[in-house]
């Protein structure tokens, strides 16, 4: 098509940024798998305490276990890898693009020195486990985060609920 006496072409979609999903433990395998490939990839990661049971060591760890992120043309597809399990997150089948605006948010953060940690998306009431501490194994629901980590824990026989506080890294959504 003509405009202006120019040819004018549609122009290629922008390359935008997608979310991969790994196996476990195998982020930064499939990151550099992807590096290799040749494309733009995150990993964003943060220090955190691992517990043993003779002792506690501050490792590396993935800001969002089992992902990473790939800047891929619309049209292009992942690369296949050796290992690692991965996969472009979809929606209705078709790949999911994560606004630039998202990373180059996540970028900033993890880039500075202020405090931060990924929480789990959950809703009052959603269902929690202690994983840790003398109540370990005992199931609730999330009530709130803040200041504070609160689990309700449900006597259903008395009809009444127990608030206690626990370390939210103690803590595990059900389901």
């Amino acid at each position: 098509m003509r405009q202006n006496g120019t040819e004018s072409l549609a122009a290629a979609p922008a390359p935008a940024w997608f979310a991969v999903l790994t196996r476990s433990r195998h982020e930064r395998k499939v990151r550099d798998q992807l590096l290799q490939a040749g494309l733009e990839v995150f990993l964003p990661t943060t220090h955190r305490w691992s517990r043993w049971r003779d002792r506690r060591k501050r490792i590396e760890w993935p800001l969002f276990p089992g992902y990473c992120f790939v800047r891929l043309p619309h049209r292009q597809t992942l690369p296949a890898l050796s290992g690692g399990g991965s996969r472009v997150i979809t929606i209705g089948g078709q790949p999911a693009p994560i606004p630039d605006s998202e990373i180059d948010a996540i970028r900033r953060l993890v880039a500075t020195t202020l405090p931060y940690e990924t929480w789990p998306f959950m809703n009052e009431g959603t269902p929690v486990e202690i994983t840790r501490g003398p109540l370990a194994g005992v199931r609730g629901r999330f009530v709130r985060r803040g200041s504070d980590f609160r689990v309700l824990l449900a006597i259903e026989l008395l009809g009444r609920m127990l608030s206690v506080q626990v370390d939210a890294a103690d803590v595990e959504r059900l389901g």
